[in-house]
């Protein structure tokens, strides 16, 4: 199926896992012609797969210095800039696409290269919370501009689409009018209605390369490694929602923006927290920064006048393939010092899936988890040069990019803001088993057996329970 017909050039920036994963998806669904897609990456890596599909491959990185002199001749009015690099910075990039009249998206926020982890800014500086806030300014600025999808892969972005279907499952069940609201406002009062006290992205990869085990000195990862250590070395983020009593002794609040979500001092890889999945069961996962967990808790916020009434907690509750725990568990030990070695798993995959959804806790029914299960058999069915990880992520792309150009003037957006069931009905037919599962865990399940646990029995959804100390 042709989604959308598109007469434009296509600049693709930045070609790893998820450029390779994307363009035959984008070949597949929108009508396009090959020679009018042109990529430009800082790798050599891709390039044999971008000959395969006959598409212009460019290696040229991307500096504060050049990049409008390389991306300016590519783009003009109605051409599409998508960005799916890392260390180049998102903000240039949207303002770049703005002054062209192309439109644009993203997977993430970048910074440019070093932003992640300068000693010279604070960790409030250097959070998703300010790249966020940094890119939001944008949106008053450039409100009916060309559309401008931020953040739209598999979490932030598809993940977003997974909450509002849960909600709906929930309303359903428990005798409330299943019936999608058409704005924020409505949104946020279906999930106060529903007493949604928390949300985990709640992840488990289980893919494994059976006779590749991680070596040491490797770093192996399913997605972007790149990607992976600079959100990680990030401060720990999540929303704070209104229902919280127990501040963290190492939690910050920031002194700008929506206020919406808090920091912890220590980053996101070295930061543990409950979470559960209907596979994996219980587990012990990594609270990495996300864009989703600030966008989520400020998307679902009430407030009466200034005072906020009620605010989900919102964050990543991720335990990666078993190859990147180990690769978490050296990098760690090593003060946060990058391997030198990288091996990002994609043909040596022998099994596992991934298990991606939302886990909507403290409601009438306790928890559920909604989301797709997706197996490394399937994506090799379903698309070439994608594993189970990266296909979640490449159809969440496609998505968005679909989502544009049917609505080509909506400025700069956020997955939240965007139709959940118009998204949903491109990616679905690529996310394997579509599961929704209610459970009585929550995570003062089994507690206290061995020894006594500073907890709060009174409410099992507070942050300090989730917490692993």
């Amino acid at each position: 199926m042709k989604h959308v017909s598109f007469s434009g050039r296509l600049v693709m920036v930045g070609f790893g896992s998820i450029g390779q994963g994307v363009l035959p998806l984008i070949l597949r669904h929108i009508a396009m012609p090959a020679e009018r897609i042109t990529i430009v990456t800082a790798e050599e890596r891709g390039h044999d797969v971008a000959k395969e599909y006959g598409i212009k491959f460019m290696r040229q990185p991307l500096t504060r210095e050049n990049y409008r002199t390389v991306l300016e001749p590519m783009l003009g009015q109605g051409d599409f800039l998508l960005n799916l690099s890392v260390d180049v910075s998102s903000v240039a990039l949207i303002e770049l696409a703005q002054a062209r009249g192309a439109f644009y998206l993203d997977t993430c926020i970048e910074p440019w290269a070093g932003g992640y982890t300068d000693p010279s800014k604070t960790p409030s500086e250097r959070s998703n919370y300010a790249l966020r806030e940094s890119a939001r300014a944008l949106i008053a600025k450039y409100r009916n501009g060309p559309t401008a999808v931020m953040t739209h892969g598999a979490n932030p972005g598809l993940v977003s689409h997974f909450v509002k279907e849960a909600m709906l499952h929930i309303a359903r069940d428990t005798g409330l009018p299943a019936i999608a609201p058409t704005d924020r406002s409505g949104w946020a009062k279906l999930a106060q209605t529903l007493g949604v006290k928390v949300i985990h992205v709640a992840e488990r990869d289980t893919q494994v390369a059976e006779h590749q085990p991680k070596r040491r000195g490797e770093f192996v990862n399913t997605w972007s490694i790149d990607g992976f250590v600079g959100e990680g070395c990030q401060p720990a983020e999540l929303g704070w929602g209104s229902h919280e009593k127990h501040f963290p002794a190492d939690g910050k609040r920031h002194d700008f923006g929506c206020d919406a979500a808090i920091y912890l001092m220590r980053p996101g890889a070295g930061t543990r927290v409950r979470s559960w999945t209907p596979l994996e069961g219980p587990m012990h996962s990594f609270l990495v920064t996300h864009n989703e967990s600030i966008s989520m808790a400020d998307y679902y916020t009430v407030k009466d006048g200034d005072t906020v009434t009620y605010r989900p907690t919102v964050h990543y509750a991720y335990h990666p393939c078993d190859d990147a725990v180990l690769s978490l568990h050296e990098i760690a030990g090593k003060n946060w010092d990058m391997q030198p070695s990288k091996r990002l798993m994609m043909d040596e995959i022998t099994t596992g899936m991934d298990e991606l959804g939302v886990l909507l806790m403290g409601h009438k029914k306790g928890a559920y988890w909604y989301g797709s299960r997706l197996t490394i058999e399937d994506a090799r069915k379903l698309c070439p040069h994608n594993n189970a990880t990266s296909l979640q992520v490449t159809v969440a792309v496609l998505g968005g990019l679909v989502w544009a150009l049917e609505n080509p003037k909506a400025g700069p957006v956020e997955a939240d803001e965007i139709d959940h069931a118009r998204v949903m009905d491109v990616c679905r037919p690529y996310l394997g088993e579509m599961a929704g599962a209610y459970t009585d865990w929550t995570p003062l399940s089994e507690r206290e057996r061995l020894f006594p646990e500073d907890v709060d029995r009174n409410d099992p959804w507070q942050f300090k329970n989730f917490r692993v100390v």
